[in-house]
């Protein structure tokens, strides 16, 4: 009996789905909250005719309009 709700037994199996839900709902939690923060920070493109494929200087045609 005592293997059953052991470490490695049933016991040990609901700590660690317990666990890992909770990881789950916390990441959950803040993905939440950073898409609700990047929803309203709007970009604008700066000279957008001179933006090219493949180049690393793309990056600097984007500013926040925060």
């Amino acid at each position: 009996m005592n293997g059953l709700f052991g470490v490695n037994g049933l016991l040990g199996y609901l700590v660690a789905v317990v666990l890992l839900l909770s990881v789950v709902g916390v990441f959950t939690f803040l993905a939440i909250g950073v898409q609700k923060e990047e929803a309203t920070n709007y970009y604008r493109l700066e000279k957008a005719h001179d933006i090219q494929m493949y180049n690393s200087d793309n990056e600097k045609q984007y500013r926040s309009t925060k």
